[in-house]
């Protein structure tokens, strides 16, 4: 399906980038929840979990890093409105092979969060690679994406295969 360029929302009449006035919609509580996963040797693993990685906290800092990130989002992503976010909060999960993340991020608004999690479980992941790389240089990051939102004209939203409770 091939979409006008008047359907495109972050492009003028002219094919000019824009940034979507968003002034004449409705504030309503928004939130978006992302994911992802580092897969990692299980000496890297073991080290992040007993907190013996060279540079310290892994995924305390992580977890600071991921919370920044999402309340930059506007200067990292053009034409994303810069937000004042409620609410970011980043939980990780130890599996057999790595660390998986999800992020929540929320706010009343008039526009969605979906980048803001998304941007941060990036960031999170990044900063664990960046943290432990000198245990796994082999680390791979992957699966970052949204599995859920809710709020604003499209509603609620969830990844047909997300495992979400």
């Amino acid at each position: 399906m091939s979409k006008k360029l008047s359907d495109l929302t972050h492009l003028d009449e002219s094919g000019t980038a824009r940034m979507v006035d968003v002034g004449a919609k409705q504030a309503s509580h928004r939130q978006a929840i992302a994911g992802g996963f580092i897969r990692m040797s299980g000496s890297a693993l073991a080290a992040i979990k007993a907190g013996d990685a060279p540079k310290g906290d892994v995924l305390g800092t992580a977890r600071i890093a991921a919370i920044m990130a999402a309340k930059k989002t506007g200067d990292l992503i053009p034409l994303c409105h810069p937000l004042s976010l409620d609410a970011v909060n980043v939980d990780f999960a130890f599996e057999d092979n790595g660390v998986r993340v999800t992020t929540t991020a929320s706010l009343t608004g008039k526009t969605g969060v979906e980048m803001e999690a998304m941007v941060a479980a990036s960031t999170a992941l990044l900063t664990v690679y960046d943290m432990a790389k000198a245990l796994d240089k082999n680390m791979v990051i992957e699966n970052v994406r949204l599995l859920e939102k809710t709020g604003g004209k499209s509603g609620h939203w969830r990844a047909e295969d997300s495992d979400l409770a």
